[in-house]
């Protein structure tokens, strides 16, 4: 007997199906030489601390850091999920080979890989790897199962991904909730969330503490058309003012005009995070939103595998996309005039050496039904860069136009779509308005009246994060980069995975420190006040944990030890637990020093001195006294009194 075991209920059923095991059994399917069962999320899970021993029960600085000898794991404490695992434990005994049918991505194989780890699996393991659920999908892999031995380094690296958070979430929590949480408020601490929050924090400061200035530009009109100075900004209105007087009265002369073509590609296919960007852009939806949208549109066998990082198809991909496309019966007038001629292979679109375990997220051809409105934009976005991207470029007209007035220069520049190519796919063709070339045809040497002006205007703080923004820093591990191919690159160092970056955002809107207003995303007193505790900058640097995350990618890629990974990782847990531990705060004594009344006798105001804050009521008997930190020594603080 061949025991499936899938991810869920519903892709358990749809595999029975298929496999011909119509014998419906409790927690499990059967018929045919099958036996198909399933899990529903973690059925495991890491032990606790107080698993291991019972000084770990209660949070107490002494007893950190916690760093078992030996991580363990155990079946989550709930009445459904024990009876799960009892039902494929006793599975796992009687068959004859496992065929692990997990969701193909890092977190499924963790998932499939505890349960059978605690199941005690010794029979031949096999691997069901697909990109989406269709039946001619769930065929052709049961056609060529994989070794379960091939997901060894995946498993890995996944395992390593959960041990290092144990290590750093659970004692970075306990320490610094200990060391500095008042009236017991737990101050999470995470691998991929600080990081995160201390992103938002440090753009919000940016804005809270930023002082606009003024600066002025010239500007002329000439030909009903708008020029700009090359000087830019002027810092002094004088410096402008005199720019002003000097082609005021004088014509102005064409220099240059030129037109040149280009062409413009069509974008990429998306990997989870592009779409989830879109998805905000175009219709607020938020990061968790879109990911869960999504997997129901996979689930529901519309779309390929969403938890992707990959922007490119492999080549034995290209053969079917000519079925794929014929099938999109709500997109045939779009589609008819690919399928007349051969579809087009570019670099930009199939690559191998870019795709590891799963392609782009792609629609599968299966016609769209049982789907909400969300869930349909989600779908059309999906399908129309699909079509896009096999369309011909889009031809542009560059013009940049060259001027000047009594020896100042000035330039401007415009566009005119000449053909739209794919962007006839969302609705532009050449009767659009933004293909109408407004700019007047110039001729080098021409001159004439003009009508010059200076602009006032004022410098702009940083804007804040929207989920799309933040999304594409976690990506870049904080850099600013809007260059595709470069993003691309930088991917192997961002921070977290595309799978897991919308439940971090959400774990921090849950945690509350971070709102939304409308699209910003902004800071909280709670979440501000967090960073500003946490020294450490390995807690806080987007690029060291993108070096983090990067060494879990070498990980499964075999190039890295898991036992140096977990080296590190100790290493730096015992040092974070010493720095803090000796570290002499000013919240040792639960003090927010921000408030002017002294805490102890609610009557003085508390004063600096040289080396300690005291209470002004010091004569009448207060002794209140908190000492500076000085390198992390305890120091005796003397206190003087203004």
């Amino acid at each position: 007997m061949k025991l499936c075991i899938a991810e869920k209920p519903s892709v358990a059923k749809e595999i029975a199906a298929i496999l011909g095991a119509k014998s419906r059994k409790d927690g499990y399917f059967e018929g045919n030489g099958y036996q198909v069962t399933w899990t529903f999320g973690h059925l495991c899970t890491l032990k606790t601390p107080d698993d291991y021993t019972e000084k770990w029960k209660s949070w107490n600085l002494n007893t950190l850091p916690m760093i078992p000898s030996q991580f363990g794991i155990k079946v989550i404490p709930d009445g459904g999920v024990k009876k799960q695992f009892k039902t494929i434990e006793k599975l796992v005994k009687s068959c004859d080979e496992v065929i692990n049918c997990g969701d193909a991505g890092q977190e499924g194989e963790l998932i499939q890989r505890w349960v059978l780890a605690k199941a005690r699996n010794r029979k031949p393991l096999k691997r069901l790897w697909i990109s989406s659920l269709t039946e001619e999908a769930i065929k052709e892999g049961f056609q060529s199962l994989k070794e379960g031995s091939d997901f060894d380094r995946l498993y890995a690296a996944g395992s390593s991904r959960a041990i290092g958070d144990w290590l750093l979430g659970m004692n970075a929590t306990r320490l610094y909730t200990l060391k500095y949480g008042r009236n017991r408020q737990v101050l999470s601490i995470g691998r991929v969330q600080t990081p995160t929050l201390a992103m938002i924090v440090r753009r919000q400061n940016e804005i809270d503490h930023f002082v606009p200035e003024n600066y002025w530009e010239i500007a002329t009109v000439y030909r009903d058309t708008e020029f700009a100075s090359a000087k830019g900004k002027f810092k002094k209105k004088e410096a402008a003012e005199k720019v002003l007087a000097a082609i005021t009265g004088q014509e102005f002369e064409i220099v240059s005009f030129t037109k040149k073509e280009g062409k413009e590609q069509a974008p990429q296919l998306f990997d989870l995070t592009s779409l989830q960007v879109e998805c905000n852009r175009k219709f607020g939806f938020s990061a968790d939103d879109t990911l869960k949208m999504t997997q129901s549109l996979y689930e529901k066998k519309l779309v390929t595998y969403p938890r992707v990082d990959t922007r490119y198809l492999s080549d034995d991909i290209y053969p079917k996309v000519k079925g794929i496309l014929s099938k999109l019966g709500h997109y045939q007038q779009l589609v008819q005039p690919l399928l007349g001629g051969k579809i087009k292979k570019s670099k930009r679109v199939f690559d191998n050496k870019k795709v590891t375990d799963h392609h782009a997220i792609i629609p599968t051809g299966v016609n769209p039904s049982g789907i909400n409105a969300n869930e349909q934009k989600v779908y059309d976005v999906i399908t129309r860069r699909f079509i896009a991207v096999f369309y011909p470029e889009c031809k542009v007209s560059n013009t940049t136009v060259l001027g000047q007035s009594a020896g100042h220069k000035f330039k401007t520049s415009g566009k005119q779509i000449l053909h739209p190519g794919w962007r006839v796919v969302y609705g532009h063709d050449n009767n659009d308005d933004s293909n109408k070339d407004l700019m007047p045809n110039f001729q080098e040497g021409e001159k004439g009246e003009h009508q010059p002006k200076i602009l006032e205007k004022k410098t702009k703080p940083p804007s804040y994060y929207t989920e799309a923004s933040l999304l594409r820093a976690m990506e870049t591990a904080g850099k600013n980069v809007d260059d595709d191919e470069l993003r691309e690159l930088m991917k192997d160092n961002g921070i977290g995975r595309p799978s897991t970056r919308a439940n971090i955002i959400e774990t921090l809107f849950r945690r509350k420190y971070i709102v939304k207003e409308k699209k910003r995303i902004k800071a909280t007193d709670m979440g501000k006040q967090l960073i500003g505790l946490i020294h450490n900058d390995l807690l806080k640097s987007p690029e060291l944990t993108g070096q983090w995350e990067r060494k879990l990618r070498e990980i499964e890629l075999g190039n890295y030890q898991v036992k140096a990974f977990k080296a590190e990782l100790v290493e730096m847990v015992n040092k974070l637990v010493h720095e803090v531990k000796h570290d002499i705060h000013l919240y040792n004594n639960r003090v927010d020093l921000n408030k002017s009344t002294c805490p102890k006798c609610k009557q003085g105001r508390i004063l600096t001195g040289k080396t300690a804050y005291g209470c002004s009521n010091y004569k009448n008997g207060c002794n209140f006294l908190v000492p500076y930190i000085m390198k992390g020594v305890k120091i005796k603080p003397k206190f003087v009194h203004d």
